[in-house]
């Protein structure tokens, strides 16, 4: 079950955090896995990581808020059979407080470069009789969430997108869905925490972690499992869904 043999799979921000969690395991199940990053360096150690595992793997430097560049990148890909949309980034600020050129930020990389792909991925999967689209929002798309303005607006838009996406290609045999995680512990927290909290750095982690009502943060693979069943061909019934990952924080956290 849940085998990606001869799949071409494109992975936005697959260097680091979930992103590597699912190159790599989607790599394990057979997949041919093309890594999109900004940042170089990190993309070969996972590409690094899964050919010395025995999997397929490239990297492609790409700014996802440039179409220019994804249409490129994407053209020179060619098949595409699942495309996840990962790449993001996070913002601190209230409505009051987040400057335009921040909000600005977060909305090309989080909103800007997931359309992109889509727009350079959906012509591809429509020629070639199908294909999945997984993209990632956040438990920030469905509760307020304190001093998170722009990032959960970006996410939002993620959640409409997705149901969009959906409506719009089933008669194309394009399955859409996407994924909603609490937090998770990656790299990028524990440098948000040394960063912002330097000397409270176990307590920072602790108060953070007993957010979730489970008690804990998720490990990228646990988020990683998730993706892989949803764009598997098991998952072939399931479109235009969204699936909170998140140790009961939306439906517990009262």
């Amino acid at each position: 079950m849940f085998k990606l043999t001869n799949k071409s799979v494109i992975i936005t921000g697959g260097g680091s955090g979930i992103g590597k969690a699912i190159s790599v395991l989607f790599a394990k199940q057979g997949a041919s896995v093309h890594i999109i990053e900004l940042n170089e360096d990190a993309a070969n150690d996972t590409v690094n990581e899964i050919v010395a595992s025995g999997g397929s793997a490239v990297v492609h430097k790409c700014d996802v808020s440039n179409q220019q560049q994804v249409l490129d990148v994407f053209g020179a890909i060619g098949k595409i059979d699942i495309l996840i949309n990962n790449a993001g980034i996070a913002h601190i600020g209230r409505a009051d407080n987040t400057p335009e050129a921040d909000f600005d930020r977060v909305y090309n990389v989080n909103v800007k470069g997931a359309y992109n792909c889509l727009f350079a991925a959906i012509p591809v999967m429509k020629a070639n009789g199908g294909g999945v689209i997984l993209n990632t929002s956040s438990v920030a798309a469905h509760v307020g969430i304190t001093d998170r303005f722009a990032y959960s607006t970006s996410k939002g838009a993620i959640h409409a997108m997705t149901l969009s996406v959906a409506r719009d290609y089933l008669s194309d045999n394009i399955r859409c869905n996407s994924i909603s995680p609490a937090r998770v512990h990656t790299p990028f927290v524990d440098g948000f925490i040394a960063k912002n909290y330097a000397g409270k750095e176990a307590e920072i982690f602790e108060k953070l972690s007993k957010s979730q009502p489970i008690g804990r943060m998720a490990q990228p693979d646990e988020i990683a499992a998730l993706a892989l069943y949803l764009c598997s061909d098991e998952a072939g019934f399931i479109t235009g869904t969204d699936y909170p990952i998140d140790g009961g924080f939306i439906t517990l956290n009262n």
